[in-house]
């Protein structure tokens, strides 16, 4: 498509895909959806992006990212159907993290049917320069249809610059505020005096409503140079913690090996887990997984609690781990992980993206290297309580059991946790 033209669309669920080529000195870009009615949005919760990832709709979610060997992508899930009748647009736009777009090569966006997997739209937007934002793309209604435009409106003042066009409050720093002259004393006055007034029925007024917390931009990559956060200092103190593990298979093999001894995957119904061990500051252990039905609690011990078993991958509604941040005090130290159950005989050819978010303070997110031996078990992240502040540390660890050793009781023995494992079913 050329920058401007339109093409219609079904009313069904499209994934959204905005890509680049990734490589030395290219910076990182995010996609994101704003949800807008007569051009701007109804609240800061039309806002869809890595720190708020779920449209409360439910219509429009942010699926996160990919890196297929020198493409990334970053994924969203426009669901049309579900989309409120007072929404008449939802804006598809991207953001540069750590350069301009014109150090970003090959950036598109393109739209597919998410059930067929068919291309519905594309477009190519090209001869970027100093931009930091872009919208490249927007659904609109028109006599009760949906259509999509390639709209390519650049912004160089970021994502908060593009957001705030919109009607988003931006959470951003404050200037110190300036000192101020002491105010001059006043002479007493005796006061008038006065009648008083008549007697009247008192009136309730209802209590103001609290000022709605701004957006926050502010994002953490956890990489090999700079593998630890603070979720202290990031300002994720309190609330729910969501951990979400996103996943693609990128190639179909009927065996292990190559001529270069590389490990393989073999993919049929892909079923990976994610899974948590805990230890808390009262000196219990335990996992939180889907084996065995130990989905954990959010509001008793352990206070993390794992929302089902999703064996699709790659949606943020999938498989997610909860850890409720307002008992931080009772944790000592939680191990995310995920094992393979079934369809796989290795992580190698699974690339996978661990995105922390929690309720409040910045989004965690990091990739997974590329697995070179034949792994069934990933250690993802490592959160230590370290004198009342949370520790996140990336670990991206793949590790081999030995044969008859199962992967709950491999990374056990790798990271000391000390516990006693029995055979588990779903």
């Amino acid at each position: 498509m050329s920058k401007g033209s339109n093409a219609p669309v079904p009313t069904a669920a499209l994934r959204v895909e905005l890509g680049w080529r990734s490589g030395a000195g290219v910076p990182d870009a995010d996609a994101s959806a704003l949800l807008l009615m007569a051009g701007k949005v109804r609240s800061d919760g039309d806002f869809v992006f890595y720190n708020q990832p779920v449209h409360s709709s439910g219509a429009v979610r942010h699926e996160g990212k990919r890196d297929d060997g020198g493409r990334v992508t970053d994924t969203l899930l426009v669901d049309l159907a579900g989309v409120e009748p007072a929404v008449e647009t939802v804006v598809l736009a991207a953001s540069a993290d750590g350069g301009t777009f014109g150090q970003i090569p090959g950036l598109y966006i393109e739209v597919r049917d998410a059930a067929q997997g068919t291309v519905v739209a594309r477009f190519d937007n090209a001869g970027a320069s100093v931009e930091t934002a872009f919208v490249l793309g927007e659904f609109y209604r028109r006599q009760g249809a949906w259509k999509f435009r390639a709209v390519g409106q650049g912004y160089s003042s970021g994502l908060a610059g593009l957001a705030t066009d919109f009607g988003i409050t931006v959470d951003e720093p404050s200037p110190a505020s300036a000192p101020q002259a002491p105010a001059p004393v006043a002479r007493p006055v005796a006061p008038p005096v006065t009648m008083p007034p008549p007697p009247a029925r008192p009136v309730t007024m209802p209590p103001p409503a609290p000022p709605a917390a701004p957006v926050r931009l502010t994002k953490v990559t956890l990489t090999k140079e700079a593998p630890s956060v603070s979720l202290t200092k990031q300002g994720g103190t309190s609330g729910a913690l969501r951990v979400n593990l996103n996943w693609q298979v990128h190639k179909q093999f009927s065996g292990w090996g190559s001529k270069l001894g590389r490990a393989v995957a073999q993919h049929s119904d892909l079923d990976l887990d994610l899974c948590a061990l805990f230890e808390l500051s009262d000196g219990r252990k335990g996992v939180v997984q889907s084996l065995g039905n130990a989905f954990g609690a959010l509001h008793q011990p352990p206070y993390i609690h794992l929302d089902g078993d999703d064996r699709t991958g790659a949606v943020s509604s999938g498989e997610n781990l909860t850890v409720n941040l307002d008992h931080k005090q009772d944790f000592r130290r939680i191990l995310i992980f995920v094992t393979i159950y079934a369809g796989a005989r290795s992580f190698a050819d699974l690339h996978a993206t661990v995105t922390l978010t929690p309720a409040n303070g910045a989004a965690v997110d990091f990739s997974l290297d590329e697995c070179t031996v034949p792994s069934t078990v990933c250690a993802l992240a490592l959160i230590t309580n370290n004198g009342g502040d949370l520790i996140v540390q990336r670990q991206a660890r793949y590790l081999v059991p030995e044969r008859g050793v199962s992967p709950q009781r491999t990374v056990d023995h790798v990271y000391g946790w000390g516990m006693n494992w029995t055979p588990g079913r779903k």
